[in-house]
């Protein structure tokens, strides 16, 4: 299996791509994690690629794999992330 590609990795392969510097690469690809984060709450979309969106997952019965006891475990906010159709296409060929 291939390894994935490191931030430093994506960074200069956006430098060289967007003819720019490693640092203004590095900002926008920081500027662009915050902000995702920040729209989350109401679907941030990347076009082609997906939408993030924050989930609520319900209160739920678990079972602890060491002891065999089941438990509850609570209710929390997740974030999910979901493929458009042109990114799997894109991606499956």
């Amino acid at each position: 299996m291939a390894k994935s590609m490191t931030k430093g990795e994506i960074i200069t392969h956006l430098a060289k791509k967007t003819k720019t510097t490693k640092k203004v690469a590095g900002e926008f690809l920081d500027e662009l994690v915050k902000l995702s984060y920040k729209e989350a709450k109401k679907d941030f979309v990347i076009p082609g690629l997906g939408k993030l969106t924050v989930a609520q997952r319900k209160q739920r019965m678990g079972r602890n794999p060491a002891t065999g006891q089941t438990m509850v475990i609570p209710a929390k906010k997740v974030l999910k992330f979901k493929i458009s159709k042109a990114a799997k296409d894109g991606a499956l060929k």
